[in-house]
């Protein structure tokens, strides 16, 4: 029997680390790399790893952040406290917005991935059935099931750690060196600006692959020693997916060339040009649990962020976050399944791009942030300051704007909307003065602690 005044058991190292590997690989590794390779060819080795050091940047940022609010971890609480309650809302409301935009694209990739072996996903009715079934299916184990988490979590990171090591480990005896011939597409080498838009039309699915990083603050304090481990955690996860799909990507090229970028199933079809049929079908397995475990994932989360919103901070209505008796946030569900299922009208591409807008919404505050508090020392860090003092976030902030470029009309549209959206209902809600009470207490609390420490 457990003592009631135990202290419940903190996360290990090793537990955030996979923790973390589950959160940022997902369904772009699967999928994208033919967009990527159509792109850049050979050299889309070189933008995956700009990329891998720009969002290892911003990652730094939110290991700042994270060990100035060692209560929390999610970027809308950042904001609140640096630029007010108001930021804090439209950021809280656009963390919501990610977690159904990938929601949505980790259901298309599933559907698409269908489509390759069983043609009847292909007829629009069949596939709008799926849609709603794999949305219903998640909310209902939500509402009844929501001990099932740890178990598909584990399942799904296992099963996607072997699937790409098991790729990379047979497919390199199947390479042809003659498939690297193809360094840069001719089109990308005929001016300055050509280069630059085939360079930002892969950075957008590229850092896509990366987004799910922000996951390893929010769980910072569920760790032991969080503020040692949060640095040497995103350190090891970002290394160890950047070494992954740097190789899973020289892999796919290896066996398929310039096949590559026709592929639907890239890297279950390059398999399958090595090894044969029983690759393809290894594949396959593997990315469906791989990919279910990640929107399983989503599903289980984003309802608890937009439940939080409402009782434990008082920026939307209460009854946004009532409880079942299963302690499941059943309002947060039902919205979530329904804005998820409206956005799984839409293709895997275009999702990518809006979840990639919703992570950028989040991060340049995130590290505006970082900047305001290193200039006041409002809160101070504990355990983990971000070296270089300005640099960093600096450098973050210019290459995270210069992603703007490369978003399409409409996934802006979408972000615009949202914020308008968003900021039209804030003046409608009555704000919780108990939430808010509470809130601000912790605050205080964070205010104290650092004006102690800064006499000591």
């Amino acid at each position: 029997m457990t003592n009631k005044g135990s202290v419940p058991k903190k996360l290990s190292f090793i537990s955030i680390y996979f923790l973390g590997i589950n959160a940022v690989i997902g369904s772009g590794t699967f999928l994208l790399p033919s967009v990527i390779y159509r792109y850049m060819n050979l050299s889309a080795i070189f933008v995956l790893l700009c990329t891998a050091l720009t969002v290892s940047m911003i990652a730094l940022c939110y290991a700042d952040l994270s060990s100035r609010f060692t209560g929390s971890g999610a970027a809308w609480l950042y904001s609140y406290n640096a630029f007010g309650r108001f930021a804090g809302y439209e950021l809280g409301i656009f963390t919501w917005f990610l977690g159904c935009t990938t929601l949505s694209a980790e259901v298309v990739a599933l559907l698409t991935i269908l489509k390759s072996f069983l043609p009847i996903f292909k007829n629009p009715y069949v596939y709008a059935g799926g849609v709603i079934f794999l949305i219903l299916l998640f909310s209902i184990i939500n509402f009844f099931g929501r001990s099932w988490v740890k178990v598909v979590n584990n399942i799904s990171a296992a099963a996607k750690i072997i699937t790409l090591i098991v790729f990379i480990v047979v497919g390199v005896f199947f390479i042809k060196f003659t498939n690297f011939s193809h360094v840069i597409p001719h089109a990308a080498l005929t001016g300055f600006m050509p280069f630059v838009k085939h360079f930002g039309a892969a950075f957008t699915p590229i850092f896509y692959l990366f987004t799910g990083f922000s996951f390893i603050p929010i769980a910072a304090k569920q760790m032991n020693n969080p503020e040692k481990n949060i640095p040497r955690v995103l350190i090891a996860v970002m290394t160890s997916v950047t070494i992954l799909d740097c190789l899973m990507l020289l892999v796919a090229i290896g066996l398929s060339g310039e096949k590559l970028g026709g592929y639907s199933n890239p890297l279950a079809n390059a398999l399958k040009t090595g090894v044969g049929e029983w690759g393809f079908a290894f594949m396959i397995v593997g990315m469906l649990i791989s990919i279910f475990g990640v929107a399983f994932s989503a599903s289980f989360n984003t309802p608890s962020l937009i439940a939080s919103l409402a009782t434990e901070h008082g920026m939307l209505p209460r009854w946004i976050g009532k409880k079942n008796k299963h302690d499941a946030p059943w309002v947060g569900i039902i919205f979530t399944a329904i804005l998820s299922g409206a956005l799984a009208t839409q293709s895997y591409l275009f999702l990518v791009s809006c979840t990639v807008l919703a992570s950028f919404v989040q991060y340049v505050p995130s590290i505006l942030a970082v900047i305001k508090f290193k200039h006041t020392d409002e809160y101070p860090t504990h355990g983990f300051s971000l070296p270089g003092k300005y640099t960093i976030p600096i450098i973050a902030l210019i290459i995270s704007c210069y992603m703007i470029t490369n978003f399409t009309v409409p996934t802006l549209l979408l972000g615009t909307v949202v914020a308008v959206i968003a900021a039209a209902c804030y003046f409608f809600i009555k704000e919780d003065k108990v939430a808010e009470e509470k809130h601000e207490s912790f605050l205080a609390r964070l205010r104290n602690k650092a004006f102690d420490e800064t006499k000591k």
